[in-house]
């Protein structure tokens, strides 16, 4: 027996609007990327059927029965020539779990898969939460969802419920459906977040981008973004870490700083995206900025523009936590155009469209940081003295 409920008819037709509804880019661009008007996966786009239960005899008045809170921090692949995002879903419960959303072209029309992810938990010591899974198709042949597994301190005082301990959980994947769970990184850091494969071996090896930290909030005497090798995925143990790309003060990267999705490899040089955090009297503040390493030592940071490459806009900046922008999954599609999935606010998904071409430009070409009010003055002046004549 259906429900005939008129309020369900009535989600049913406005869970298909918003699906259908189609994405336009925003009428100013800075030519470097494009916004596009609409967010792509919001709570709304969760099904229906994951959110109310759909038998009249169990549910006569249709009430949500599983409230949804946010849908944000996806990571993204190009799957079966479609646009694929791996949502992080988050619950009125707190509980986040992980999604996975298509599109046929990237920019709108994304519909939830039939289920959520089934991630397979570790025995004996089960995630507490899990967020944030960066996707990376590595030369190996496997998918690799690297995401952070979230658990309870278990040195913490008996009445501290607050106190906790983050790590990189590792999962491989065919499918995208069916996940092998992989034992969590070892490494000699305090905490791990952030962590992010590199989708080519390193001298035979996995190289990993980290993010260490000595706490769970407070990154202490970690931070910065870090390299390390792996030799096995399936057993990963990290023993050096090397701090790549570092905190700096009075920057958009001044109070930590960690990679967002995979690198994406160019004749000039690594792509990278990340994320920049700094305090404010409003509170934390993240930003994206961009640099570039080398082709032959992907260590060495060989271009990184000054300042930040995308910040909230105004209706960006409110959601659940403001002033937010991440991101942990990009696509670079076989012609050349790049498709940004961002965050803002821990609520909602976004995207914006580039290309290879415009962000090497970009990279390479935006003058470097002068780290004071007189250097940022005479980068402006340079320009200035060049256009010269030009207008």
């Amino acid at each position: 027996m259906k429900l005939k409920n008129k309020s369900f008819q009535k989600e049913i037709k406005r869970f298909n609007k918003l699906i259908e509804k189609k994405n336009k880019p925003v009428s100013h661009s800075n030519g470097v990327y494009q916004r596009y008007k609409n967010p792509i996966v919001t709570v709304n786009h969760v099904p229906i059927h994951w959110r109310y239960d759909l038998n009249p005899e169990t549910n006569p008045l249709f009430l949500e029965r599983i409230g949804v809170n946010a849908a944000f921090n996806a990571g993204a692949i190009k799957w079966n020539n479609n646009y694929v995002v791996c949502v992080r879903v988050e619950g009125v419960d707190r509980k986040s779990f992980f999604a996975i959303a298509e599109s046929p072209n990237g920019i709108d029309n994304f519909k939830f898969w039939d289920k959520p992810c089934v991630i397979p938990q570790i025995d004996g010591n089960p995630d507490t939460n899990v967020y944030d899974m960066r996707l990376i198709a590595h030369e190996d042949g496997w998918i690799y969802g690297i995401f952070c597994t979230e658990r309870k301190d278990p040195n913490a005082p008996l009445d501290d419920t607050s106190s906790a301990i983050a790590n990189a959980g590792i999962v491989r994947t065919k499918d995208l459906i069916y996940w092998e769970r992989l034992p969590d990184l070892v490494s000699t850091s305090g905490q791990q977040r952030n962590v992010v494969l590199h989708p080519e071996f390193v001298n035979g090896k996995y190289g990993l981008y980290t993010r260490p930290q000595d706490g769970f909030i407070e990154i202490g005497n970690g931070g910065g973004i870090g390299f390390g090798l792996v030799d096995d995925m399936t057993n990963a143990v990290v023993k050096e870490e090397k701090i790549i790309n570092n905190k700096i003060y009075h920057t958009v990267y001044e109070l930590k700083n960690g990679l967002g999705p995979a690198p994406i490899k160019t004749t000039k040089g690594w792509l990278h995206l990340a994320h920049g955090v700094r305090n404010t009297a409003a509170g934390l503040r993240y930003v994206l900025y961009m640099f570039m390493t080398d082709l032959n030592d992907i260590t060495k940071v060989i271009h990184q523009p000054a300042g930040y490459f995308m910040a909230p806009n105004y209706k960006e900046t409110l959601g659940d936590v403001s002033n937010v922008l991440f991101s942990n999954g990009w696509i670079n599609d076989t012609d050349g155009t790049v498709y940004i999935y961002y965050a803002s606010s821990d609520t909602r998904m976004h995207v914006a469209v580039s290309s290879i071409d415009k962000l090497v430009d970009y990279v390479i070409n935006t003058p470097e940081d002068k780290f004071t009010s007189a250097g940022s003055v005479q980068t402006i002046i340079n320009l200035i003295e060049k256009n010269k004549g030009l207008y």
